[in-house]
């Protein structure tokens, strides 16, 4: 399915309620690489010289040159710039896929206190699609490149089917069950929201392993919007990695 051009910087086209957002980040991140870069061969404390270090955009080209360009990979000195990025609406699937790589942190929803949207759902209060992810009508394929119909009749029987696991699990909590069993009854693709922690070289390396063409649909959407935040944070460096890296396979940093 050929899901276009990403044309917002914090919404995806495939879902709109997908959703990257930036809670802080270092402010001025290539100066902070320049740094530590610097302080490698320097002789004097680099943070005397403050003052006279070039500005962000020119840290950012020197950081290339003597760092990344010409597939040096000398990642080091980008593991001092932090963000912290706060991802929405997206299916417990693609947070598996990110969790796996533990070279950043996460906070994520349990469902052992976040249940009260489930039982919304069944009340009537909150939209059943706001709570359960199920991909768009269309035309698909899997890894081996077999193709196949998702159907408005097929997506129809899995929203009743979301629509029935969530009164099962209203059924079990109004029975007393403890929310950590009743979940158990929750259809998989559950929407979930997490905040992730990463500096420059983690987050480079989740682009690397997870943009790639061959990922789920849904993970690579994600990174479309991770490379936005990255290219708005450090945008002489994401130049460089859009140029030389995105989705070409390199082995992760």
């Amino acid at each position: 399915m050929d899901i276009g051009p990403i044309v917002q910087t914090h919404n995806a086209p495939m879902d709109d309620r997908f959703t990257v957002e930036v809670i802080s980040q270092t402010p001025n991140p290539q100066q902070v690489a320049y740094a530590a870069m610097h302080q490698d061969y320097a002789e004097q404390l680099v943070w005397t010289k403050r003052d006279s270090w070039p500005g962000e955009e020119k840290c950012g080209e020197l950081i290339v040159k003597n760092l990344l360009q010409g597939n040096r990979g000398h990642y080091g000195p980008l593991e001092h710039p932090q963000i912290v990025l706060n991802f929405g609406y997206f299916p417990h699937s693609t947070m598996q896929q990110m969790r796996t790589h533990r070279n950043v942190s996460f906070d994520v929803q349990s469902f052992r206190y976040t249940g009260k949207r489930i039982l919304d759902v069944v009340a009537g209060t909150q939209e059943l699609e706001d709570v359960f992810y199920l991909r768009p009508v269309g035309s698909y394929s899997d890894r081996q490149g077999k193709k196949y119909d998702y159907t408005a009749e097929q997506r129809q029987q899995d929203l009743d089917w979301c629509h029935q696991g969530c009164q099962r699990y209203a059924e079990r909590i109004e029975q007393g069950l403890a929310e950590e069993h009743a979940r158990g009854l929750i259809p998989f693709d559950v929407r979930q929201h997490w905040v992730m922690s990463a500096n420059t070289r983690s987050l480079m390396h989740l682009l690397d392993i997870r943009g790639k063409y061959d990922v789920q649909l849904e993970t690579r959407v994600m990174t479309e919007l991770m490379l936005e935040c990255f290219k708005a944070w450090m945008p002489t460096l994401a130049e460089w990695y859009e140029k030389t890296r995105w989705r070409k396979g390199p082995l992760a940093p």
